[in-house]
């Protein structure tokens, strides 16, 4: 992990306008369930959604990039009012691009939460990096921030805790 303060921390979160997330492993534990019809199940976390709709209310956009595609992501975005979704992004670097050029940001403006060497490369882009507690070792020298919790059990919502502290719109976790 990258060695920054706390004011640094919050100096880069508080540039953030949109927030781009990993699915499996970050909004989910990454566990892949099936169901005898081949149905893929996931569990997501009360709080990370909370979470989101906070965030979005406080003008921060948020978005999914997801190597896998399965019905349910879609679903929990929908739930959630996030538009911007793309899964089956097996190049997810072309993907976090394109959505820069859509809305005309800066890397400095984004964050993206991973939790495995497929993120990589946009951790290394972004403005704010972060890992979910439990992400493969090799993720961890690029996040500028690693969650206290693991993903799919309120990493997100702790990101977000710090995207609203940095804004003076909630208190820090």
């Amino acid at each position: 992990m990258k060695k920054l303060t706390q004011a640094a921390l919050r100096a880069k979160a508080k540039k953030i306008k949109r927030l781009l997330l990993d699915v499996d492993g970050v909004l989910t534990d990454g566990r892949i369930m099936l169901d005898n019809q081949g149905n893929e199940l996931k569990a997501f976390h009360v709080r990370d959604g909370h979470g989101i709709k906070l965030a979005q209310r406080a003008g921060i956009i948020i978005g999914i990039i997801t190597g896998r595609k399965a019905e349910v992501v879609n679903v929990r975005a929908r739930e959630l009012g996030i538009e911007e979704v793309h899964q089956g992004a097996l190049d997810k670097i072309v993907v976090y691009e394109a959505v820069l050029r859509k809305y005309g940001l800066r890397d400095a403006e984004a964050a993206f939460v991973g939790d495995d060497i497929v993120d990589v490369g946009i951790l290394k882009r972004v403005g704010l990096a972060v890992a979910v507690a439990d992400c493969d070792a090799a993720v961890k020298p690029f996040a500028d921030m690693v969650t206290r919790a693991e993903g799919g059990r309120g990493a997100v919502r702790e990101v977000i805790n710090l995207l609203l502290a940095s804004r003076n719109k909630a208190p820090a976790p």
